[in-house]
């Protein structure tokens, strides 16, 4: 069997207008998006509730993680 290796996200791609969601939010910029803010906002249908969930999603992620 050959080896199928799980291809790497590219989460520069996935990420299409950089500060859209705080600017949609109000918040303020170079502090963190308050979490009650985010999880309202995750609950909205449209554009808006899937950037909210794509950023709940990307804060589990560890940064600088080998």
């Amino acid at each position: 069997m050959a080896d199928k290796k799980k291809p790497k996200l590219n989460i520069k791609k996935a990420i299409k207008r950089p500060g859209a969601l705080r600017a949609k939010l109000g918040a303020k910029p170079g502090k963190p998006i308050p979490k009650a803010k985010l999880n309202k906002a995750a609950k909205a249908p449209g554009l808006l509730g899937q950037q909210a969930r794509f950023a709940k999603t990307l804060s589990t992620f560890k940064k600088g993680k080998k």
